[in-house]
C-alpha cells in the first residue's frame, strides 16, 4: 500500500510539473480551445479538436547530393597560394560543364616556356654526346686494330727465335709480352670507356625525360586552373577570414592548394543531421514523419521523414555518461531559400489523436492519483473525476467525465484535508 501511494504521488508531481510548462493552450499540433469571453483570465472550454505529441529537435541542413570544389593541386612541384581570376556568384544557378572559377596560370606558362627549353637543351646536349662517343669509339677501334697488328708483327718475329742469337730471342719475347698486355689493356679500357660513356648518356636521357614530365604536369596544371561542375545545381560560395571580417570568395582573393571555394548543391534533394539524446531515441523509428521549420525563415514549413538513425552513440561533452545518437531527416519539397549550413527545428511526430476532447493541462489538477477537473455553472463550481489520454507538454485529452462546451476552470484549488470526491456531484 505505502508503494502504491508512493508511485500515485510520483504521478501527480509529473503531472503538475508538464502543467506548469505551458500557462495557455499551444498551437502544437492541436486545435486550441478558446476560453470563455466572460471568464478569458480564469476558464476555458471543452472543445474538440487535434492533438499530438512531438519530439522537439535542432540541426543544420546539408545537401544529400552536392559537389565540392576546391582549389587545384598542382602537380609536379610545390603549390604556393593561387589568384582567382573569375569565379561563380554566390546562390547562382549552374549547370553540368560551366565554369566555376578560374585561377591565374601565368606562372604555368612561364613553366611551360621554361622546361621547353631545357628539354631542347638536354636533347641537342644528347645528340653531342652521342657524335662524341661515336668518335671516340672509331678513335678506340683504331687503337686497338693497331694494337692486334703489333701483337702479330711480335708472334712472326718470334718464329725466328730458332735461328738468331739468344739475346735477340730474349728481345722478341719481351716485345710479345708488352704488345699483349697493351692489347689486353686496350680491350679493358674499352669496356670502361662504354660503360662511362652510356651513363652520361643516360644522366643527360634522366634530365631530359624529367623536363618533358615538368612540360606536361605545367600543360595538366593549366587545365587545372579551370574548375568546371560536375552537375546540375546551386553554387554556395565558401567564406573565409579576410582582414578580421567574415566574407566570401571574389575575383583577386587568394587561395591555398586544396583549399574549399565552394559547393555545387542540388536544392531538390536536402537533409537535416540532428542529435537525439539517449533518452529519447527510442521514440524515434525510421519512417517517421517530422515537420521541419527553418530558423532563418519561420514562415516556411517543409515535411520530413527520418531517414537513418547512427547505431552507435557519441559522448556528451559536457557530462561524460549522456550520449547521443545521430539522426538524418529528409526534407520533402524545396525552395530557394533552403540552402545548407542553415539551422533548423524538427518535430518528430511521436503520437497523434483526432477528433477528441481537449483541455490545457493546466485545468487539471491531480489528488489521490486521481485526475480532477473544477467546472463551471451557473456561477457555481464542482470538481468533476476525468479521465485522461494522450497528453503534450502543453493539453491533454479528455477521454471521459467532461462534454464538449464544459467550462472548466483554470488552475483548480482543493483546500488542503478536503476530500475530493465530497465535492463531486
Amino acid at each position: 500500500m505505502l508503494l502504491h501511494s508512493a508511485l500515485r504521488l510520483m504521478a501527480a508531481a509529473i503531472f503538475l510539473l508538464g502543467m506548469n510548462s505551458c500557462s495557455r493552450p499551444a498551437a502544437s499540433g492541436s486545435n486550441p480551445a478558446p476560453a470563455d469571453t466572460t471568464l478569458a483570465d480564469h476558464s476555458v472550454a471543452v472543445k474538440r479538436g487535434n492533438l499530438s505529441r512531438i519530439l522537439r529537435l535542432s540541426g543544420t541542413v546539408s545537401p544529400v547530393q552536392f559537389y565540392s570544389a576546391k582549389a587545384p593541386r598542382l602537380s609536379g612541384q610545390m603549390s604556393g597560394n593561387m589568384v582567382i581570376t573569375k569565379i561563380v556568384k554566390n546562390g547562382m544557378q549552374v549547370h553540368m560543364g560551366d565554369v566555376l572559377a578560374e585561377f591565374d596560370r601565368q606562372n604555368q606558362m612561364k613553366n611551360i616556356l621554361d622546361k621547353q627549353a631545357e628539354y631542347d637543351n638536354l636533347v641537342q646536349q644528347i645528340r653531342r654526346k652521342q657524335a662524341d662517343h661515336e668518335s671516340a669509339r672509331a678513335g678506340d677501334e683504331t687503337e686497338l686494330k693497331s694494337a692486334e697488328v703489333d701483337v702479330q708483327t711480335c708472334r712472326v718475329e718470334m718464329r725466328k727465335n730458332d735461328v738468331i742469337p739468344g739475346y735477340q730471342a730474349e728481345i722478341n719475347k719481351a716485345n710479345l709480352a708488352e704488345a699483349e698486355a697493351k692489347l689486353k689493356q686496350f680491350k679493358d679500357t674499352a669496356v670502361l670507356k662504354r660503360e662511362a660513356q652510356a651513363s652520361e648518356l643516360r644522366i643527360l636521357e634522366i634530365q631530359r625525360d624529367r623536363a618533358l614530365r615538368a612540360v606536361q604536369y605545367a600543360q595538366g596544371n593549366i587545365e587545372k586552373m579551370t574548375v568546371k561542375s560536375p552537375m546540375n545545381g546551386i553554387a554556395v560560395l565558401a567564406v573565409f577570414n579576410k582582414g578580421g571580417q567574415t566574407a566570401e570568395l571574389q575575383e583577386g582573393d587568394e587561395v591555398r592548394a586544396g583549399q574549399g571555394i565552394m559547393m555545387v548543391v542540388n536544392p531538390s534533394q536536402m537533409q537535416i543531421s540532428a542529435r537525439v539524446n539517449q533518452v529519447d531515441i527510442s521514440q524515434v523509428y525510421m519512417g517517421q514523419s517530422a515537420e521541419i521549420r527553418l530558423e532563418a525563415y519561420p514562415e516556411l514549413i517543409f515535411p520530413g521523414n527520418v531517414e537513418s538513425i547512427s547505431a552507435i552513440g557519441t559522448r556528451s561533452d559536457y557530462a561524460k555518461r549522456i550520449r547521443f545518437f545521430t539522426v538524418v531527416i529528409s526534407i520533402q519539397g524545396s525552395n530557394p531559400k533552403l540552402l545548407p549550413d542553415l539551422t533548423a527545428t524538427i518535430d518528430l511526430q511521436l503520437e497523434d489523436a483526432g477528433n477528441v476532447l481537449i483541455l490545457p493541462r493546466e485545468a487539471i489538477t491531480v489528488r489521490n492519483g486521481q485526475a480532477m477537473a473544477e467546472v463551471l455553472e451557473k456561477g457555481r463550481s464542482r470538481l468533476q473525476p476525468v479521465k485522461v489520454g494522450l497528453m503534450n507538454e502543453c493539453e491533454a485529452v479528455i477521454e471521459s467525465g467532461l462534454e464538449e462546451g464544459n467550462t472548466i476552470k483554470l488552475n483548480p484549488q482543493i483546500p488542503a484535508g478536503e476530500d475530493p470526491s465530497s465535492r463531486v456531484e
